[in-house]
Order: C-alpha cells, then sequence, then structure tokens
C-alpha cells in the first residue's frame, strides 16, 4: 500500500506522551490465559486497559492532551463531543488539571455513561443524535466560551497518547510476532502502529474491526478512507470512521485488518468474562474474537492483545438480550 503523506506523530512523540501523563495514569497489568493458549496452541499476552482508570486506554489520549496545552488555553477549558469512553477521559483529565470540561452527548446516550461523565465533573450539554447536532452543539460552547476541542481520535495529541500502552506493553514483551487491537476511529491502532514499528519492525500489527462496521478494513484496502454507514454492531466504541491522520498513521504501519461477526463478539466477550474472570466491554473483545474465530495465522506465535476497556452496561449484557 502506498504512503499517505499526511503528518502523523513520531515515536519521539509517543515516548514525550507518556512521560508527560505517567504521573495520571496507570501502569496497566499484563495478564494471560492458560486455557486459551491451549485451545490456540500459541502464547497471548493482554495488556488490559480494562484497569485503566476511567476503565478504557482513552485517558492515555485525553491526558496527553489536556496536559500539553498552554496555561492560557488550559484557563478557558476544553469540550468535545462524545457519548462513551472519550467523554469520561476527557472529564476526568480535565478534571485532575482542574480545568472545566464541556461535554456535548446525545440525548439517547445510556444513563451509565451520563452518570459516570457528571461523576468525573464534566459539564454535560444534550442535543439530538445526530453527527452535525452534536458538532453544531461543540461549536457553540467554543463561540461561547473559547473553550478548546478536543477531538476523540483524529488529533496528533490524542495519537501519540494512545500509542503509550504499546510503548509499556513492548517494553515488557518486546519479541511479540503479532499484536492486535480494535479499530473504531484508529487512535489506538494507529498509535499503537506507530509504536510497535519503531520498537521491534518484525511484529505484525493487525487491527481487528466488527464486520458490521467494516470501514476502517474497506479503508485499509482500498487506499483511501470509506466513512462507516449505519453502523450496527454491539461494539460501540468501534462505530466510528478514520479521520485523516489515523488512516495515515494505519496506512503507513499497519500490516492487516480482519473483520469478526456479532455473534463471535459475543462469544469472546463472555469467554474472557468466564474463563479470566475480567471484565471487557464489546469493542475489547473484537480482537479476541479474531483469535477464536481463526481469522489470523497465530499457531506457535507469540501474540499481544491490548483490551481497550471494560466499560460495561450491566444491565444490557449481550448473552442476557
Amino acid at each position: 500500500m502506498s504512503s499517505v503523506k499526511t503528518k502523523i506523530p513520531a515515536f519521539k512523540d509517543v515516548k514525550k506522551a507518556h512521560k508527560r501523563i505517567n504521573p495520571y495514569i496507570h501502569h496497566t497489568p499484563v495478564l494471560t490465559s492458560s486455557s486459551l493458549n491451549k485451545i490456540l496452541d500459541t502464547e497471548i499476552f493482554f495488556k488490559c486497559e480494562n484497569f485503566q482508570k476511567t476503565g478504557s486506554f482513552k485517558i492515555r489520549g485525553a491526558s496527553n492532551a489536556i496536559y500539553s496545552l498552554s496555561d492560557d488555553d488550559a484557563a478557558k477549558g476544553v469540550c468535545t463531543h462524545s457519548s462513551g469512553n472519550h467523554a469520561q477521559a476527557l472529564a476526568y483529565a480535565a478534571h485532575s488539571r482542574k480545568i472545566k470540561a464541556t461535554i456535548v452527548m446525545p440525548e439517547n446516550a445510556p444513563a451509565v455513561k451520563k452518570n459516570a461523565v457528571a461523576g468525573y465533573g464534566g459539564d454535560i450539554r444534550f442535543c439530538e443524535a445526530t453527527p452535525q447536532a452534536r458538532q453544531a452543539a461543540c461549536d457553540k460552547v467554543m463561540q461561547e466560551t473559547g473553550a478548546v476541542f478536543i477531538p476523540s481520535y483524529n488529533d496528533l495529541r490524542i495519537i501519540a497518547g494512545q500509542g503509550t500502552a504499546a510503548l509499556e506493553f513492548l517494553s515488557e514483551y518486546s519479541d511479540l510476532d503479532i499484536i492486535l487491537t480494535p479499530v473504531g476511529g484508529g487512535g489506538l491502532l494507529g498509535g499503537t502502529s506507530i509504536t510497535a514499528k519503531e520498537i521491534n519492525p518484525k511484529i505484525q500489527i493487525i487491527g481487528t474491526e466488527p464486520e458490521m462496521a467494516n470501514d476502517a478494513y474497506l479503508s485499509y484496502r482500498e487506499g483511501e478512507i470509506i466513512p462507516v454507514e449505519n453502523p450496527n454492531t454491539i461494539a460501540d466504541g468501534l462505530k466510528t470512521s478514520l479521520g485523516d491522520l489515523t488512516f495515515a498513521a494505519i496506512s503507513e504501519n499497519v500490516h492487516d485488518i480482519v473483520t469478526v461477526s456479532e455473534e463471535s463478539i459475543v462469544e469472546a466477550m463472555r469467554y474472557v468474562w468466564e474463563r479470566m474472570k475480567i471484565i471487557i466491554e464489546p469493542s475489547s473483545a473484537v480482537p479476541v474474537a479474531a483469535l477464536l474465530s481463526k481469522k489470523i495465522a497465530i499457531k506457535n506465535k507469540r501474540i499481544g492483545v491490548i483490551l481497550s476497556g471494560g466499560n460495561v452496561d450491566l444491565d444490557n449484557l449481550p448473552w442476557c438480550l
């Protein structure tokens, strides 16, 4: 695939990001599962960002963006539109720097997510559940307050921050053969690919995505961004389309993107809950589903998986619907 010339973060930016955010995040553990290793005849290592502050890797990028701001810009506050993990992460990171965060959320966002954002100190502004309404509401906040807009993924600071998960991971397990992440907007996969390629160029970096929200899969193969249309996946964190920055990073560094069925996502999520005794959300289960569905040749290889988060609505577990 031809390289895309859009500016993307360099490995030095990831290292600077990690130094910047280190006081404000958890260095999450790496776990293994003997039962999964036996089933798949391989070694799998899970970087558990489900144990991260705010319950997902998103705090890494949000903290890097927040603590990259000048004092003058920080004093104006920040804003974003999100109904998921980025909303919670930005609210938490802003609170830790003692600045205001205004979060635009759709009116139909789950109560558990609204409560989490409010609990982290976010000032919530509700809007209609359309991309246009969300951006319009954010634009209004910026006009009224001068707040700095912090995107959820298509931002150099965010991508570099997300790459710090792989930096920690590969500092412990640099000899992995393959590293897997889920892909939605592409911040985690983009940051991981930049980091892994620098630390060990032999590692294959593979993105995993739901079949019902397969824009990254299509974009990667066509060499241009193909936006998602009407995504209908249980992995709600992966419904977003790639941005120009994340697409550039992925195009330059990622070896492949594979897709998995909705049924396999639910089965993988349940398997991890039952056998590893840890809570992961559907988006986190997507790379596990790719392994269990044998979408990737992994026999006798050392596999790294970034479990992206563990924020779950316990009243709506997928195997109970």
